[in-house]
């Protein structure tokens, strides 16, 4: 059956928003950031519903910020110039030709299919990147030859690739106030006057811990933070997701992802959620069921 709640006969349609409304007083007036992924934005539909979940967010009230990623469509248009695509502890080494192929796809291609999307469910968008008005600043970073490479170890150039140094809520607060949705990719400035390629993850983190979001999600694809039994937990704390690192039921890539879900926490989010993308509309199902649908994370 359909999640468009258009599709359901009047008296169901009743009951449904009858009971997401208590959720939407909730959220009513308070700042979203959605991590939107690249794994999830090369579907059509799952395209046009997080678009219409972001439209309904704002008629309902919220003010929702999109961040968003790109990786997969940057390594096509790449290969596509013959350019070799190079990554050191999954992040992707960026020199100069290959940083303006990742502006031109994060901030010009994807920004602005995602802001024509969300146009197209009537609500008003805004594309920008962290380059605008000042938002983001970044600091070049360097990576260790290994990971548990020593202090003094040598350590790989990623080029211009950075991470948030400063964030300027400004822009943001003039924009959601005046009821429009920015739709931001992850580019930012350095202190260098260079243009940085910012890790997404990390960027929606730092936008949401300066804006003190009520709710940070992570649109990933997989369902949260899995138990031993491979089943979504629905909710944990910071110090319960340390422990599960510790104790390897967290690891890989999802390690980095808790990490940056911790530090938006100690930053001054309330409450962050890691949900499956790749299901239609989980931005309303964890926003306004009860119980929601992804694992969030506390401190």
């Amino acid at each position: 059956m359909s999640t468009d709640i258009r599709a359901f006969p009047p008296p169901v349609k009743a009951t449904l928003i009858a009971s997401a409304l208590p959720f939407m007083q909730i959220y009513e007036e308070q700042t979203i950031v959605i991590k939107f992924g690249g794994s999830t934005m090369g579907h059509p539909d799952l395209m046009q519903a997080f678009a219409r979940d972001i439209a309904l967010l704002k008629q309902a009230g919220v003010k929702p910020i999109v961040v968003h990623g790109g990786g997969p469509q940057i390594g096509s248009l790449l290969k596509r110039l013959g350019i070799v695509s190079k990554f050191h502890n999954g992040l992707r080494v960026t020199d100069a030709q290959t940083i303006e192929v990742v502006e031109m796809v994060l901030a010009g291609l994807i920004n602005k299919e995602i802001v024509a999307s969300i146009s197209g469910e009537g609500e008003l968008a805004i594309g920008l990147c962290g380059k605008d008005g000042g938002m983001v600043f970044a600091e070049r970073i360097k990576a260790s030859c290994a990971a548990s490479a020593p202090a003094y170890a040598s350590v790989v150039d990623l080029g211009f690739v950075g991470t948030p140094e400063r964030v300027n809520r400004r822009v943001l607060d003039v924009l959601t106030n005046a009821g429009v949705i920015p739709v931001i990719a992850p580019i930012a400035l350095g202190n260098d006057g260079n243009t940085y390629n910012v890790n997404a993850d990390t960027f929606a983190g730092a936008v949401a811990g300066a804006l003190e979001a009520r709710r940070l999600l992570f649109l990933t694809d997989v369902p949260g933070v899995l138990d031993r039994s491979g089943r979504a937990i629905k909710e944990i704390t910071a110090s319960d997701a340390r422990g599960m690192i510790e104790d390897g039921l967290i690891s890989g890539g999802m390690i980095p992802k808790i990490e940056t879900c911790i530090d938006a926490l100690e930053r001054g989010v309330e409450g962050v959620v890691i949900l499956d993308g790749t299901s239609p509309h989980a931005v309303l199902l964890e926003l306004f069921t009860d119980g929601g649908v992804g694992t969030l994370i506390t401190a």
